[in-house]
C-alpha cells in the first residue's frame, strides 16, 4: 500500500477579522508548498519509493442560517441564501489585498465568521516551484521516477470555469465562494508568464488592449514621462522579460525574445496603474489574454484598437465608442451563448466619453465631428472583403454597425463572462466597404497624427476610473442570480 506523506496539518480556526484570516491562509499556503518543494528536491536526489507526496490548498469557508437583509447596493461581498460556501486559495501574497477587501465585506455583511483550514484539492508540484528560478519540473520520463506517481500534476478535468459559465453543480450542499477555484487560477498565472513575458505580480487594476505596435511605443513615451514628474503617482515602467525602470531615462535594453502578447505595466504603489497588452489580430488572442487576465480581478479592462469604418458619413482617424456588439467572432460560443446580451456599462461609456472631450477639447454636439457611438462587430475572418459581401453588408446594416474589427466583442463577451468591467474605443482606420483598403503607405499620415491621441484617452479614461468608487465600476449588471460573493 502506498503511503501518503503530507506536511502536519493545521486543525481549521475561526476568524472575525479579515486580516488575521488571510495571515492564516498564508501561512498555509507557505507550508504547504514549501513542503512540496523540499520533497521534490529529496525526490530528484533519490528516487523516493512507495510514497504519495502531498499538500493541499488553503480553503476559506463561510456558513450562514440567514436570510438576513444586507445592503444590496453593492453587487458584491454577500451570500444571497443560507448555506455553506468555500473557495480554495493560491497565492495569498499576490491576492492579498483582494482578499482582505472580499473577507472583510462577507464578515461586515453578515456578522459570521470565516474559517480558514486545509482544503482536500491537492497542489500540482508544478505550481509549487512557480518563481523558483532554481527549480525546474522535468519532462515525463526525464526524471528516474513517473512524476505522477509520486506528485499530483495539474488536472485540467478540475481546472475550468464551470463557476463563471453557471454550469457549476455543487459538491455535498457546497457552494462556490469566489469565481475560479485555486487550480484555475495557478494555470493562469502560469499562462500570463509565458504569454506576456511579465510576471504576474507586474499586472495592475486597469488593462488596455491594442492590436497594434505602435500603441507600444506611445505607451513606453508616456510612461517615461510620468516617471519623470515626481506628481504623477507612478513608480515604475515595467516592459517584457520583467524589465523594470524607475526613471525615465534609462534604457529597458534589448528583448531577447518576443513573446506571442507583449504585455507592459506603468505601475503605482497600489496596483491601480496601467497594464498594456498587444494582443495581436484576432479574437482567438482575445480569449486567450481575457481568459487568463480575469483571475487578477482587474477594475476594468478597455479595448483600444483599429477597426474598419462601416459608414461613408465616417474618416479615417475617427472614433468608435461601442454601446453593443455583433458576436461573429464565434470563439466564445461555448462558453457565452450568442443569444446573450452583452450590454453597455454606464460607469465605463461616460468614462470614455469624458476622456474623448477632454484630449480632443470637443464637447456635446461637436463631439460627432470625431466620435460616433454604435454597434461593433467583430468577425473571425480577417479577409472577409475578399469574398461576396451581399450576406455580410446586410447582416452589419440590419445590426447598425458602424464598425468592424476582430478582437473587441471577444474582450467585452469575456469581461461579462468574468465580471469584469469592460468597454471599447476603436479608431477608424479603413473603410474597406468604400474603397479605402488598409495598404502600406496609405494611412501612414493617420498613424502619426492619431495614435498618440487614441492612446492618451484610452490611459485618460483608466484615470477617471482609478478615482470612481469601486463599487459603481462593478455594476450588477455582470451578476447573476446566486452569484459568488467574492468579486
Amino acid at each position: 500500500m502506498t503511503k501518503i506523506l503530507t506536511p502536519n496539518a493545521r486543525p481549521s480556526e475561526e476568524f472575525t477579522d479579515a486580516t488575521a484570516a488571510v495571515d492564516r491562509l498564508t501561512a498555509l499556503y507557505m507550508e504547504a508548498t514549501g513542503f512540496l518543494r523540499d520533497q521534490f528536491n529529496a525526490a530528484m536526489q533519490d528516487t523516493p519509493q512507495e510514497v504519495r507526496i502531498r499538500a493541499f490548498y488553503p480553503e476559506v469557508r463561510f456558513r450562514t442560517s440567514s436570510y438576513a437583509h444586507v445592503d444590496t447596493r453593492l453587487a458584491f461581498g454577500h451570500v444571497s441564501s443560507p448555506g455553506t460556501f468555500a473557495a480554495t486559495i493560491t497565492r495569498p501574497d499576490l491576492f492579498r489585498n483582494y482578499l482582505i477587501q472580499q473577507i472583510g465585506l462577507l464578515l461586515e455583511n453578515h456578522g459570521q465568521p470565516v474559517i480558514i483550514g486545509p482544503s482536500d484539492t491537492p497542489i500540482p508540484v508544478h505550481f509549487a516551484v512557480t518563481g523558483e528560478s532554481a527549480m525546474e519540473i522535468p519532462q515525463d520520463g526525464a526524471a528516474e521516477f513517473t512524476l505522477r506517481d509520486v506528485f499530483d500534476v495539474p488536472d485540467l478535468s478540475t481546472t475550468n470555469d464551470d463557476i463563471v459559465n453557471g454550469t457549476y453543480v455543487p459538491q455535498d450542499d457546497v457552494r462556490p465562494l469566489a469565481p475560479f477555484t485555486a487550480q484555475r487560477v495557478d494555470y493562469s498565472l502560469a499562462r500570463l508568464a509565458h504569454y506576456t513575458a511579465t510576471d504576474p505580480e507586474h499586472f495592475q487594476c486597469h488593462v488596455l488592449f491594442t492590436n497594434y505596435q505602435f500603441y507600444v511605443t506611445e505607451f513606453e513615451d508616456y510612461a517615461r514621462a510620468q516617471l519623470n514628474d515626481p506628481n504623477s503617482g507612478y513608480t515604475s515602467f515595467v516592459s517584457t522579460g520583467n524589465v523594470e525602470i524607475t526613471d525615465g531615462g534609462t534604457p529597458l535594453g534589448e528583448t531577447q525574445k518576443t513573446p506571442q502578447m507583449p504585455t507592459y505595466h506603468l505601475k503605482r504603489e497600489d496596483g491601480s496603474g496601467i497594464t498594456l497588452v498587444n494582443i495581436g489580430v484576432g479574437p482567438s488572442n482575445a480569449k486567450t489574454a481575457t481568459d487568463h487576465i480575469a483571475v487578477l480581478r482587474p477594475h476594468a479592462w478597455l479595448m483600444v484598437g483599429h477597426c474598419a469604418g462601416l459608414r461613408n458619413s465616417q474618416a479615417l482617424g475617427d472614433f468608435v465608442l461601442a454601446h453593443a456588439y455583433l458576436r461573429e467572432d464565434h470563439v466564445l460560443d461555448d462558453d457565452l451563448p450568442v443569444w446573450t446580451p452583452i450590454p453597455a456599462l454606464a460607469e465605463i461609456q461616460i468614462a470614455l466619453e469624458r476622456a474623448v472631450a477632454q484630449v480632443t477639447q470637443l464637447e456635446g454636439y461637436e463631439l460627432k465631428r470625431v466620435m460616433r457611438t454604435g454597434t461593433v462587430a467583430t468577425i473571425d475572418n480577417r479577409n472577409w472583403e475578399l469574398r461576396d459581401q451581399s450576406g455580410p453588408v446586410q447582416r452589419l446594416s440590419q445590426s447598425r454597425s458602424i464598425a468592424l474589427d476582430m478582437e473587441s466583442a471577444t474582450i467585452a463577451a469575456n469581461g461579462y463572462r468574468f465580471r469584469v468591467p469592460y468597454g471599447t474605443l476603436l479608431c477608424v482606420s479603413d473603410k474597406p466597404l468604400h474603397g479605402e483598403l488598409k495598404l502600406p503607405g496609405m494611412a501612414s499620415d493617420f498613424y502619426k497624427t492619431q495614435v498618440a491621441r487614441h492612446l492618451m484617452i484610452g490611459i485618460r479614461a483608466m484615470e477617471l476610473l482609478r478615482s470612481t468608487p469601486l463599487e459603481r465600476i462593478h455594476s450588477r449588471k455582470l451578476r447573476s442570480f446566486d452569484e459568488t460573493a467574492f468579486l
